[in-house]
Formats: C-alpha cells, structure tokens, sequence
C-alpha cells in the first residue's frame, strides 16, 4: 500500500518483506530515504538501521510503526540517542500525511 501511493506521488521505490533481503539489496548512494518498521522478522528494525547507517551515513532513515511507545521510551530501551521523533511515523498513517512527511523528510 505505502509503495502504491508514494509511487502515485512520484517517488521510485523499492519495497521488502523481509529485512535481510533489503539490506543484501541496499547499496551506498542507491537510495534517499529508506521507510522501516521497528518489528520486523530475523533482524528488528534498529539493527537494519544501525546496518545501512554504517554503509550508508548520508540516507535518511524514518521509522513507521504501530508501537504505542513514545520516540523517547525507544531510544531509553534501545539505547540510541540519535533518532529524533520526525523520524517516527505511526501507523495507521492517511496518505497525504504520508507523503507530506516524506517530502518534508527529503527537504532536509
């Protein structure tokens, strides 16, 4: 659904049920901004994060997820000071809000 409408709006995307895959398939400078849930089969989210971020310092990453926890709880657990909470979306998420998040994300 995400790829479909980002997609409508002119964005390229590339999309992935499973995350060892995307990161095989991720590369340095092959992406703007990459979307990830936090729970997530075989590796959660933050460790994709932490994964791309050391091949890819430069690409935005954003969280979009369905947690009821706060940005601030997650980074507490996880240990990780440098998410900000523009980069959590959460779920369920209208499309426009979507797509306005994501082009404010890129302006950056």
């Amino acid at each position: 659904m995400l790829q479909s409408v980002l997609e409508q709006n002119g964005y390229r995307t590339d999309s992935y049920t499973e995350p060892v895959a995307a990161y095989k398939n991720f590369g340095e400078g092959l992406y703007d901004l990459v979307i990830l849930d936090i729970r997530m089969p075989v590796i959660d989210g933050f460790l994709l994060y932490q994964k791309i971020k050391a091949t890819d310092s430069k690409v935005r990453i954003c969280f979009l997820t369905a947690t009821e926890y706060f940005h601030e709880e997650i980074r507490k657990r996880q240990g990780v000071g440098e998410f900000k909470q523009e980069l959590f979306l959460r779920k369920p998420i209208e499309n426009e809000e979507l797509v306005h998040t994501i082009k404010k994300l890129l302006e950056l």
